[in-house]
């Protein structure tokens, strides 16, 4: 059966193979409350649909539009035997609750690399931040790259700002996206940290400085949510 919960996702769990991300836009902070009650029914009165989903949870933005959607599978094989035989009738249980739902595009994702601080594992976030960066054209040798000089700007990070718990980053199997799913303690302390000085989170180090101007370094955005429903296995 299938199970709510309250625990956020464990981003580090070795049997979930193809992370995948995507997002809603619903309008306003009501319909951002129907469509996660909607989701809730529809996938609570109905059985598990996949050994292969190790969890599916949603998450409402801050801009009071948007839902992220973040679905933990064994492999990209057992989502599309997934597509095959149980979504469509839950999206139509939910669009019939909520017409109007816009749906954004599936993000599919491998984590490459995860950081946190050392008690990190025993406090619950507060709010999760999405850093979304797309780079000009796939280059699977450039996003790790990338990455790996985000840790060495962290690690030789003069001022840490306090309030963070974790960073967990994707490459998007694309080859042209990095997702950092980071967990803070709460938002103010997220936006406390976006207003000390320097360009962002980061200090105005030379190794910051390097990771925000890394060439073929397209967009970079940065979205707020709140955990709002967790579905496991029963």
């Amino acid at each position: 059966m299938t199970r709510r919960t309250h625990d956020h996702p464990d981003l580090t769990r070795p049997d979930v193979l193809a992370p995948f991300f995507s997002t809603w836009r619903v309008g306003t902070p009501e319909r951002q409350r129907l469509t996660v009650d909607a989701i809730a029914r529809t996938w609570e009165r109905r059985p598990w649909p996949a050994e292969g989903l190790r969890g599916y949870h949603v998450y409402a933005g801050h801009d009071g539009s948007t839902l992220l959607h973040h679905s933990q599978w064994v492999s990209e094989q057992a989502y599309e035997a997934f597509v095959k035989t149980h979504r469509q009738e839950r999206v139509d249980e939910i669009d019939t609750a909520v017409p109007g739902i816009e749906r954004l595009g599936l993000g599919r994702y491998r984590r490459y690399r995860s950081g946190s601080r050392e008690d990190g594992a025993a406090v619950t976030p507060g709010c999760v931040v999405i850093v979304d960066v797309e780079f000009e054209g796939p280059d699977p040798d450039r996003q790790r790259a990338w990455v790996d000089a985000v840790f060495e700007a962290l690690e030789s990070e003069p001022a840490p700002h306090p309030g963070g718990i974790g960073a967990h980053f994707h490459l998007g199997t694309d080859g042209t996206r990095v997702l950092n799913y980071a967990e803070w303690e709460s938002a103010q302390a997220h936006l406390d940290a976006l207003a000390a000085p320097g360009d962002g989170v980061g200090s105005a180090t030379a190794q910051w400085e390097r990771v925000r101007n890394w060439p073929g370094l397209k967009s970079s955005t940065v979205s707020r949510y709140d955990h709002a429903l967790g579905l496991v296995p029963d």
